[in-house]
């Protein structure tokens, strides 16, 4: 495949895919034009899974190490059509961008991961030690890394390239994401008689106020750890006239390497247990959160909400052999950092340690965004940028 192919076939599965709206749990379409394409580069197999995952693979022509590239097909929804400038699922390209939902996030990645591994395999006439795999994954919007356990399980792959956004830099961890619960129980009465119920809400601003006590700790290349509340609510709503017997208030935890649904619950049970000596009227409790979503397969995704972070060195060798690779392909020039934001590396490196880095086109800055879109640019170095990889973590570690 010369290199004006590598670059065309990419921007054209990059807008077929953006033309099949795929919001996580609908990923049907997506995930049928991944599986058309990947039978018309040459996979060897394309398997699709209980969730809906797609896994093509190619074979080298001896033994050696598995290499997976992962993209999530999912996207976000398109909350305000009318406010876009262009069809958000037209896939139109222009002269130097394709554009639509899912462009950035992270359909141009897909795109250039499973063009650039069939080139990769073509080129060197399957002369390679090895297997390579790409999946296009379902529910990473929701579920970071949850779906990518049946991936691993099926591949169980010696490295993975995360194809999210990084602006063609080198990627080598990323802080983890929890949904913490907090929850605090009243006693139901008339709001004209306060004194006979307990204010469910009024018990919660104390634990709030309790919890502006916790410090967050910090590690080098990750930065601090977050919690930040983010909802709130009351039952019954409205509460016309009643007091409120409970309230619920949701966090969003951001982890560091070694944090625990237990680490990180502790402040809260700390909080919730010194409100309790000091109150009898005082009851909370505090939990992350679990949900249940239906596949398009109808299979159902269901997991505690709770996505670990992870971070590997600049000396270990398959980083090093990972970025002198990227340096090789003219207009890359990478630094090495770590994701702002949760990936599904939360399963294979934060769960499971497997060796993983992040390499894709476009700012992270896009994602989610009215007028996503991704530079063709970016897609033409990522796709280049692939093979550079491929050869890394197949034939240059020894």
């Amino acid at each position: 495949m010369t290199t004006g192919e590598l670059h065309r076939k990419t921007t054209q599965l990059c807008s077929r895919l953006i033309q099949a709206r795929s919001y996580s749990g609908q990923e049907q379409q997506a995930a049928q034009v991944l599986q058309n394409a990947m039978r018309e580069l040459g996979y060897d197999e394309v398997t699709v899974d209980a969730y809906g995952n797609v896994i093509g693979l190619l074979r080298g022509n001896r033994p050696g190490r598995r290499v997976l590239l992962d993209g999530h097909i999912d996207t976000v929804p398109v909350q305000e059509p009318e406010r876009w400038s262009f069809d958000p699922f037209g896939g139109e390209i222009t002269a130097d961008r394709v554009c639509g939902r899912g462009a950035s996030d992270m359909k141009g990645a897909v795109a250039a991961m499973t063009v650039a591994a069939a080139a990769y395999a073509e080129n060197c006439g399957r002369d390679f030690p090895g297997e390579i795999y790409v999946a296009g994954v379902v529910y990473e919007e929701l579920f970071e890394g949850i779906a990518s356990r049946k991936i691993s399980e099926f591949v169980q792959p010696d490295y993975v390239i995360i194809g999210e956004s990084t602006h063609l830099n080198l990627k080598i961890g990323q802080r983890g994401r929890a949904e913490l619960v907090a929850e605090t129980i009243g006693k139901p009465a008339h709001s004209a008689n306060p004194e006979k119920g307990v204010n469910a809400v009024k018990k919660m601003m104390k634990l709030l106020a309790a919890l502006e006590a916790y410090v967050p700790r910090e590690q080098e290349g990750l930065g601090k750890a977050i919690m930040e509340l983010t909802d709130i609510i009351s039952e019954p709503y409205p509460g016309s006239s009643v007091l409120p017997q409970r309230c619920i208030a949701t966090f969003d935890r951001r982890l560091l390497v070694g944090d625990t649904p237990e680490s990180v619950l502790e402040p809260l049970h700390h909080a919730i247990a010194f409100l309790s000596a000091e109150d009898p009227d005082f009851q909370a409790k505090a939990y992350v959160r679990e949900k249940t979503m239906p596949c398009y397969t109808g299979s159902e995704i269901s997991a505690q909400r709770f996505f670990p972070a992870w971070m590997f060195r600049r000396e270990d060798d398959f980083v090093k052999a990972s970025y002198e690779a990227l340096c090789e392909v003219e207009g890359i020039q990478p630094t090495i950092t770590a994701y702002s934001f949760c990936t599904n590396g939360s399963h294979y490196a934060g769960e499971m340690g497997i060796r993983t880095i992040g390499f894709g086109p476009s700012l992270e800055a896009l994602a989610h965004t009215v007028d996503e879109y991704v530079l063709i640019e970016q897609l033409n170095r990522s796709a280049e940028g692939y093979l550079k990889l491929l050869d890394a973590l197949l034939v240059r570690i020894v």
